[in-house]
């Protein structure tokens, strides 16, 4: 493998998403060489370059990949079926070695007169409606099972007809006689009332189940009450069963034959534009470019050109295309454009919405791993729009106070530049001028000694301060700022504890950043970091104050003794549990006394 081809797989691998999904290796002949599912891509994938593989099949397949293409989905299963229609459609080397060439089960309510619901695997255009497909044939046995155990709908293959039924050409059978059946076949069963029971059924799989599970659960009631445990037991699986169901896979739908799907996505430099080609109900191309802007191009018209250009480059001649919204010219008049609300045609679209918003994120995350000062400028560039600051936020100080149980009061400040930590600009603050446990003033003390220094030094001013707590540590803070005329030339924010709100001077009203924003991760971490070095500076300064008032306190015990006796034994405690004989050795006997007897005088 050369050299160039490993970073581009090395790029791929550190850019992977942690969603499931189905991916495709390839060679350099661009030759899709084996399809493979995933609950988590990034995990999977890695795993094949990360460690010395056993079997030879795939250590040579792992040799002859040149390119990673990946398509997201929702669940696991649907990485299941998705993979099972890839590798129908690409027959790839390393897959037809391990695979059979296997179609996952149906359940069928088939088009006929007292219509039967079944199991199958061949998908017939006659008009009946499939529900599936079902990646565990187990979840498809149980699902029919309980259908028949509430509705007595038949199992009989007659070619029931009204004529038939009339002139009773069959006869009921064991169905009938233990009550699983109300016989159709001899007309005690109107089809009006089996209509209605099949059209139960039909919600049921669709996944419009809660009539079915609430019957489950007061059904499992009573039989708990009767203490007929196992039963309800039985009941119980089904219901799972039932819960844990999706009738309609997106990747795989037994009511859409041809059909081009696509989706749209822009940041300011290019358009990504994603297709998904669906063929005898199944995924059989999923593709996604990109396009530079060259001009400020209406995403009508970028829209347009990508389908154009997918079409004819996977040579496409389906009669429907689902857009997010109409593109601005049309290929053909016996080509229609449809924009779906809901149905298995929205599932599609959002399908590659999905693909194509990964696709926008995953180029980001490449270009800033060639680039690393692009994804400074990008989160600084956020920081700003999210905070609504005047200027780039080069530099962000954040003050913390500590003083635990009011003693020693202590505060640090931390310097991010760049949106990262320099801790060679961390600093840590006694309070001198506040007496007692008061944050406000401890705050306001803090910063005025930080900026004045500055100005002092002539050293750079940051661009925005974030202080650890509400109002009230806000406005003194805001206060210090005004009183050094800093207040124009500083912006500064307070993040309140409890609900991660963001205030600002002189406004009531919090900002509520996203969870996920990038912005509040960068000011949770200032946050934190200042935190957790105010604390240590605080823990440090209380264990030194305990240990000189301790020593500092005895005649005859000097500084180099002193420091003599905690580099070996490190603290007071220790110091009072060794022997005498090893004292006197150590700093004599004079100084031995002296220290035995202040400790006696302390204990008593």
């Amino acid at each position: 493998m050369e050299q160039s081809d490993k970073e581009h797989l090395d790029i791929i691998l550190a850019t992977l998403p942690d969603s499931p999904g189905c991916y495709q290796f390839s060679d350099e002949k661009a030759v899709i060489i084996y399809v493979g599912k995933a609950k988590n891509l990034k995990k999977r994938v890695s795993s094949y370059f990360k460690k010395d593989h056993p079997e030879n099949k795939t250590r040579v397949l792992v040799r002859q990949i040149r390119d990673i293409k990946y398509i997201v989905v929702d669940t696991e299963e649907e990485a299941l079926l998705l993979e099972n229609n890839l590798i129908k459609q690409y027959r790839p080397r390393y897959n037809v070695l391990l695979k059979d060439d296997k179609t996952y089960p149906f359940i069928v309510i088939k088009n006929e007169y007292f219509s039967r619901v079944f199991q199958t695997r061949n998908v017939i255009r006659d008009g009946s409606q499939y529900f599936g497909p079902y990646a565990s044939v187990y979840t498809a046995k149980t699902m029919l099972q309980m259908i028949k155990s509430i509705y007595k709908i038949r199992t009989c293959k007659y070619p029931l007809t009204p004529e038939s039924i009339a002139h009773r050409r069959y006869r009921v059978c064991l169905e009938y006689h233990i009550k699983r059946c109300n016989a159709p076949c001899i007309g005690l069963f109107s089809l009006t009332e089996y209509a209605g029971q099949i059209s139960e059924i039909k919600e049921i799989l669709k996944g419009n189940s809660s009539r079915i599970t609430n019957l489950l659960l007061e059904q499992m009631r009573h039989l708990s009450e009767e203490m007929r445990f196992e039963d309800a037991q039985r009941l119980k699986e089904k219901y799972d069963v039932i819960e844990n169901y999706r009738s309609r896979s997106t990747v795989v739908t037994s009511s859409i034959h041809d059909m081009d799907v696509f989706s749209f996505d822009e940041n300011e430099k290019s358009a990504y534009i994603n297709y998904i080609h669906i063929g005898n109900g199944a995924v059989v191309h999923v593709y996604t470019l990109e396009y530079k802007k060259r001009l400020d191009e209406p995403k009508e018209e970028l829209l347009s050109l990508g389908i154009v250009e997918m079409r004819e480059r996977f040579n496409s001649s389906a009669r429907e295309i689902i857009v997010p919204f109409l593109p601005d010219i049309k290929i053909s008049e016996q080509i229609v454009y449809t924009i779906p609300q809901k149905g298995d045609k929205k599932k599609l679209l959002d399908l590659s919405i999905q693909n194509v918003k990964q696709y926008k994120v995953d180029c980001l995350k490449r270009s800033e791993k060639f680039n690393p000062e692009q994804r400074t400028t990008r989160l600084l560039k956020t920081i700003q729009e999210d905070l609504h600051l005047p200027v780039l936020p080069m530099q962000i100080e954040c003050f913390d106070n500590s003083n635990i149980q009011g003693t020693n009061p202590v505060a640090a400040c931390v310097v991010f530049k760049k949106g990262k930590p320099s801790k060679k600009d961390y600093r840590h603050f006694h309070i001198k001028t506040v007496v007692g446990p008061d944050d406000f003033a401890s705050m306001e003390e803090v910063v005025t000694r930080r900026y004045v220094r500055l100005m002092e030094e002539k050293q750079s001013l940051p661009q925005l301060i974030v202080i650890d707590g509400g109002k009230g540590q806000l406005n003194v803070a805001t206060k210090a700022l005004e009183r050094l005329n800093l207040s124009d030339k500083i912006s500064i924010i307070g993040l309140a504890k409890r609900l991660e709100e963001i205030f600002y001077p002189n406004d009531p009203e919090p900002l509520i950043l996203d969870k996920t924003s990038e912005t509040l991760k960068v000011i949770q971490q200032l946050r934190d970091e200042a935190h957790r070095f105010g604390i240590t500076f605080h823990r440090n300064v209380r264990s030194k104050k305990q240990v000189v008032s301790a020593l500092d306190s005895i005649k005859g015990i000097g500084e180099k003794t002193k420091t003599t006796l905690l580099k070996k034994y490190k603290s007071v405690k220790r110091l009072k549990e060794v022997p005498k004989d090893e004292l006197v050795e150590l700093i004599g006997k004079t100084k031995t006394e002296a220290l035995l007897n202040a400790f006696n005088s302390a204990d008593n």
